[in-house]
């Protein structure tokens, strides 16, 4: 937690010697929530306080910090919070699955087991939306070239990145082995 001069240090910084009475900072803690939000993250607005109590502590630490714009660098800082709540994320989830492999594997062994694993992904399919529905089934379409070659051609159709794509068909499935896992353990 930061202390007072450090705050009020930070405001000045947001500020550049303009006095906003704490709007800049309001906006720019605001807009990293949104940030946040966009990325699905599970606390945005703990990520927001974290990102910015890390631009503080390095004020404090350096005395100031040259950048082009305060958002510039508090995105950047934003983005390493990110990645690091990735991180976090991905390994309470194996922790998850480490505690599942009992309930998966006998699924997996016998042929009845295949069948409920299909009933319960054709079962998730039908809770999607049309739209992404028709988006994750087309995602992982074809093989190897054709299958980069049709993942073009959708972002294309849809107006939108590769990455964008990626991002869209990552959600998706995210949703899609949540409600999958859901089912297999019949919740």
């Amino acid at each position: 937690m930061p202390t007072q001069a450090a705050f009020h240090r930070l405001l000045a910084w947001f500020d550049e010697e303009a006095d906003s009475g704490g709007q800049r900072y309001l906006e720019m803690r605001r807009r990293l929530v949104l940030y946040f939000d966009r990325k699905n993250c599970r606390s945005p607005d703990e990520l927001a306080d974290e990102t910015l109590n890390r631009v503080t502590r390095r004020l404090e630490e350096e005395g100031e910090i040259i950048t082009d714009a305060p958002a510039h660098y508090c995105y950047i800082v934003a983005r390493f919070v990110l990645l690091e709540s990735l991180r976090d994320l991905q390994r309470e989830e194996s922790l998850d699955d480490r505690a599942l492999p009992a309930v998966n594997s006998r699924f997996q062994e016998d042929e009845q087991g295949k069948e409920r694993q299909i009933e319960c992904l054709e079962r998730c399919l039908t809770k999607l939306e049309s739209g992404n529905r028709e988006l994750i089934t087309g995602y992982y379409q074809g093989e190897q070239r054709i299958k980069i070659e049709n993942r073009r051609a959708m972002a294309a159709r849809l107006g939108v990145s590769m990455n964008a794509l990626s991002i869209r068909a990552c959600r998706i499935r995210d949703r899609l082995e949540s409600c999958l896992r859901n089912c297999l353990n019949g919740r």
